[in-house]
């Protein structure tokens, strides 16, 4: 067993940004624990930038409004209100911390405009943004003596009062976590890490629950699977976002075409030529909100019946391409692609969820001792459709918020938590996986499933279809699983299909069109319905 004080699963923005921040307000001991390298996450793969308002042409209020527009009415107001107000030091931050943010002619840093932005407010580095921010995060990790930061060791379940040798706790106490059973990917073996003060859960998105994604291979819906497992509130889970613009060709995997692209005057045009956006949002027309675009390239694609649309930049400067989207330029370059002269063949993908584990806004969530932070929550940012770029703020802020009250709670919190004694891992009488095949069936199917009738246009049919065959391969993911030592495609596809029934569920309990939830059955938005959250708990 692995003793520490403060746990930290997943290794993105929100996580290395939490531990730098516990460390440097406490002298606890930290672990880290990411399933692959210590760079691979979400934000890593983030180009665009970071949502902030950073000059006097902008305004608090005029951010605040652009993000409870693109929510669609579910925006959580207190909770955006702190996210835009305190945005700026965060990004001061990272500027301390030595990430180098692209400045203009003048020295200031050079803001980018995105899609459903009214003013000029993204914060980034060219093209790399994410790349750049995990880089100077991972270096002051790399140098600060209190943070351990294990690579290749994957989470399988979080530890709670269900795994207590003592059951002695009353019922109306609220559930407590204690740590985690983690996978040494290189031993084979499970083991504890026991937290005595509490558990950070920040391991990213769920992008690989669809076939198509922008998201990397280990955006695989642990943290939500796992919290709701525990008895941890999760919400919203219907709202996926869906990038309108991934690179079509062979072999890109889904690579992204930043909204930046669009923002410095990007034209989408079908295979025909034609600038189609006006006949979907006239006013904003390419600057319109994700959820608006990727509809508006569904439509064109199912009319006509194309594979993709073109998006074209080539009116700009060749040096300005180059020097503003150099990643993007080089890319497309080894597909045959010059986008100083060629138009961009491009397509929707999954790419973030709105929704996930619930919290307020100090990151802690239902389970006592358990906070999250990142995409893996539910803040209450995003509403029904995130805002660009608001993303990687939101990690910021909300887990600084949360290294802040735990440090806090910590001088008046009992200590007698801290001698629970808890079950070991016990695989005695499971057999070695060999049915690797089964595996990857269900998880191309589940994925397949996710992206034919949970996607961009969703109807009732469709999800009842989906749900009946995904409660069926959980069923026998969840049989497989308990006779079979655990790995880790079997523990991703395990959380992968969870993540997914949960996704349709909560797309089936919301009975309206709102965001990024588009039903055919109610093609019209209902605002009667008002704020009203799509909430699931597991009864543990």
């Amino acid at each position: 067993m692995i003793s520490t004080d403060i746990l930290v699963l997943g290794s993105g923005s929100a996580g290395l940004f939490f531990a730098l921040q516990v460390a440097k307000r406490s002298k606890l001991r930290i672990h880290i624990i990411t399933k692959k390298e210590r760079s691979e996450s979400n934000t890593n793969y983030a180009q665009g930038g970071i949502a902030s308002v950073m000059n006097e042409h902008d305004s608090y209020e005029s951010h605040i409004r652009d993000t409870l527009i693109a929510g669609a009415g579910l925006c959580h107001e207190d909770a955006v209100r702190v996210l835009v107000e305190e945005g700026p030091q965060r990004i001061q931050d990272l500027i301390d911390l030595g990430t180098q943010f692209t400045h203009d002619e003048s020295g200031k840093l050079h803001l980018g405009k995105e899609g459903g932005h009214s003013a000029n407010r993204i914060v980034h580095t060219r093209d790399l943004t994410g790349k750049e921010i995990e880089r100077s995060l991972l270096s002051a990790i790399a140098s600060h003596p209190q943070i351990t930061l294990l690579e290749d060791h994957f989470a399988v379940e979080l530890l709670t009062d269900h795994q207590r040798i003592d059951k002695k706790k009353r019922k109306k106490d609220p559930i407590t976590c204690y740590g985690a059973y983690i996978l040494d990917e290189k031993s084979g073996k499970v083991e504890i890490v026991r937290a005595k003060k509490a558990v950070m859960l920040a391991t990213g998105g769920a992008g690989q629950v669809y076939l198509h994604t922008t998201n990397p291979m280990i955006a695989t819906a642990d943290g939500v699977a796992m919290g709701y497992r525990a008895g941890a509130v999760v919400g919203n889970l219907e709202f996926i976002q869906f990038h309108p613009t991934t690179l079509y060709a062979e072999g890109a995997r889904s690579f992204l075409i930043s909204e930046a692209v669009r923002g410095a005057g990007g034209i989408l045009r079908n295979l025909a030529g034609e600038r189609f956006m006006a006949e979907y949002d006239p006013f904003r027309m390419e600057l319109a909100p994700r959820d608006i675009v990727a509809r508006a390239i569904d439509a064109e694609l199912k009319h006509r019946g194309e594979q993709y649309v073109l998006l074209d930049i080539s009116h700009l400067p060749a040096e300005k391409i180059k020097k503003e989207f150099p990643n993007i330029y080089e890319k497309c370059k080894l597909f045959g692609i010059d986008i100083t002269k060629d138009p961009i063949p491009v397509v929707p993908a999954a790419h973030y969820s709105c929704g996930g584990v619930v919290t307020d806004l100090v990151g802690r969530t239902n389970l006592s001792n358990l906070y999250a932070c990142g995409e893996v929550t539910m803040t209450g940012v995003h509403g029904a459709n995130r805002l660009a770029s608001n993303s990687l703020l939101e990690s910021l802020v909300f887990s600084y918020r949360a290294a802040n009250d735990l440090t806090d709670s910590l001088k008046t919190r009992p200590k007698e938590e801290e001698k629970v004694k808890l079950v070991e891992w016990d695989d005695s009488g499971t057999e070695n996986a060999e049915e690797w095949v089964v595996i990857e069936h269900d998880r191309r199917e589940v994925q397949q499933l996710m992206w034919d009738y949970v996607g961009i246009v969703r109807s009732t049919y469709r999800l009842k279809r989906s749900e009946r065959r995904l409660k069926l391969i959980s069923e026998e993911i969840e049989a497989y699983y308990r006779k079979t030592k655990v790995t880790v495609p079997l523990l991703e596809l395990r959380n992968i299909t969870l993540a997914a029934l949960l996704i349709v569920r909560s797309a089936l309990k919301r009975k309206e069109s709102r965001g990024l939830h588009y039903m055919t059955d109610y093609p019209e938005p209902k605002p009667a319905l008002g704020k009203k959250d799509t909430i699931l708990q597991k009864k543990v």
